[in-house]
């Protein structure tokens, strides 16, 4: 796998995940403002401190890496990858506003 390619998840496969007791870990990487509208249980690493944070990150297991939408995750693992070697980080497709909308739709949207 070259350091642009990026594997996803969508939230129908993360749910599954939860469910089974799959072991991952999921890292937030919006702003403190959003993760204080709607979080689904995921560490609250913003973008702008990824790199500075990535010892926060594992490099042993799944790690999940979602946004509001999948942009941001997808540029911060592009980073983590080119930057720090990562080859373990997955891009949750469409972030939480899909998780709103296909698993939780009692969950705020912004």
């Amino acid at each position: 796998m070259n350091s642009n390619e990026i594997k996803e998840i969508d939230v129908s496969e993360l749910k599954k995940w939860k469910d089974s007791g799959e072991d991952f870990d999921l890292i937030d990487v919006r702003e403190p403002n959003e993760y204080e509208i709607v979080q689904i249980g995921g560490k609250l690493i913003p973008l702008g401190e990824v790199s500075s944070r990535q010892s926060e990150i594992s490099k042993d297991r799944k790690v999940v890496v979602m946004c509001r939408s999948g942009k941001r995750s997808a540029t911060a693992i592009k980073e983590l990858q080119t930057n720090f070697g990562y080859t373990n980080l997955i891009n949750l497709n469409g972030g939480v506003l899909a998780w709103a909308e296909k698993i939780d739709p009692s969950l705020p949207r912004y």
